[in-house]
């Protein structure tokens, strides 16, 4: 490495990722980073998002990426790889949200109703109709699928599947909630009028902590919901480059667990309560990157993908990454 190699990442600002942007890293020698506090969805330029932006203009070097995009760029070919760092996780059934007098209490009651998603292949989207159908005995081609955004990868939807796209903000799919033109929706990131209180919705599981928990324990992971892809080219230049980043994002990951040390980091008068409390929950890191521990997670994604025609056939989860981060 006698010519430095510069490189420019697109990363949320996750308490976890917090290291890349205050300086506290150790960068391997000759590696320098530009960090770019990006945004999963909001447009960036262009109308275009950082998944696009990375996947169809090649704006970045490395960029946390939808996994579910992700796994359809790979089943095609597009000149994209990861490593496996999984940088934001949720349970899907904590985004699934109904009007307080519907009356919908369970999964089940999902079908033939009006769901609201952003688009098909959101990471978000995939999890939550794959855990309706093999978690929850609640096919999701029984349900109609309205679409906010456009699809990042095109693909043709299965026949007989119900799904219109009606655009609009998740604003807009708050106030569709309220006035009951929509019976749930679920969203990576729900609306503020909703979190905040100022229109009506609840969660359609009405302790989905401890249903979570349930899943947890049946299932045996914390769903992924984005990873870091890299520009392939870079890795067939600098093949060292895969595991120097995936050993970089796990230090970033070590010096973020640090902050919990203090009770008084959070803004959480218990935080650090809450942080005990779901390492006894969990009984294991729920965030451990590396390939082996993230195997089955990535199977089970992989198997939703194809059964929600997103890609033509279940392929192993080990053509996805860097080949020298395989072995973690």
């Amino acid at each position: 490495m006698a010519v430095p190699l510069n490189l420019t990442l697109a990363i949320e600002r996750y308490d976890r990722h917090f290291p890349f942007f205050d300086n506290t890293l150790q960068l391997p020698k000759g590696l320098n980073l530009t960090v770019y506090q990006t945004g999963q969805s909001a447009p960036l330029r262009d109308g275009k998002g950082r998944h696009e932006r990375m996947l169809h203009g090649g704006d970045f070097d490395v960029a946390e990426f939808s996994l579910s995009t992700f796994l359809m760029a790979r089943a095609r070919g597009l000149p994209i790889v990861g490593i496996p760092v999984f940088p934001r996780r949720l349970f899907s059934l904590s985004q699934m949200w109904v009007h307080p007098d519907s009356g919908l209490h369970q999964p089940r009651d999902l079908i033939g109703k009006k769901v609201a998603i952003s688009s098909f292949q959101t990471t978000l989207s995939l999890l939550a109709k794959g855990d309706l159908k093999f978690q929850y005995d609640t096919p999701w081609e029984k349900i109609h699928w309205l679409l906010t955004t456009k699809e990042k990868v095109q693909f043709d939807f299965k026949p007989g599947v119900q799904v219109d796209y009606i655009g609009g903000s998740r604003e807009d799919v708050a106030q569709k909630l309220a006035n009951h033109e929509i019976d749930a929706f679920f969203l990576p990131h729900p609306p503020h009028s909703v979190v905040s209180g100022k229109l009506p919705a609840r969660r359609l599981i009405d302790d989905c902590r401890a249903a979570e928990i349930d899943y947890f324990r049946r299932v045996g992971d914390f769903p992924i919901m984005h990873v870091i892809a890299i520009r392939q080219e870079l890795i067939q230049q600098e093949p060292w480059l895969g595991r120097a980043l995936y050993d970089l994002f796990n230090q970033a990951k070590s010096l973020a667990e640090e902050y919990y040390e203090d009770p008084g980091w959070s803004r959480l008068a218990w935080g650090r309560h809450y942080y005990e409390q779901e390492k006894a929950l969990f009984g294991s890191d729920p965030w451990e990157n590396g390939f082996q521990r993230n195997r089955a997670n990535l199977e089970r994604f992989i198997q939703y993908s194809q059964d929600q025609g997103m890609i033509d056939s279940i392929y192993p989860p080990e053509e996805l990454f860097v080949v020298d981060t395989l072995n973690t």
